[in-house]
């Protein structure tokens, strides 16, 4: 028998959201915390566009945390 499909339980929202077009989202999509490619993409190109930008500058603690 196959397995039951519950509809109601795969839109339920986790309480995150992507973090570019705020569409309800769960950790198991692909692109997590963005919803899609394209949101990825779109929130990359503000880095880009110098949109987003680091609020004070970079010190020699913050490299070493990331290793």
């Amino acid at each position: 028998m196959a397995e039951s499909f519950d509809p109601i339980r795969r839109v339920r929202p986790s309480g995150q959201r992507c973090r570019h077009c705020r569409k309800p989202i769960t950790p198991e999509v692909e692109h997590f915390p963005f919803c899609s490619e394209r949101c990825r993409t779109a929130d990359l190109a503000k880095w880009a566009t110098e949109q987003y930008v680091i609020s004070r500058p970079i010190e020699e603690a913050d490299l070493d945390e990331g290793e």
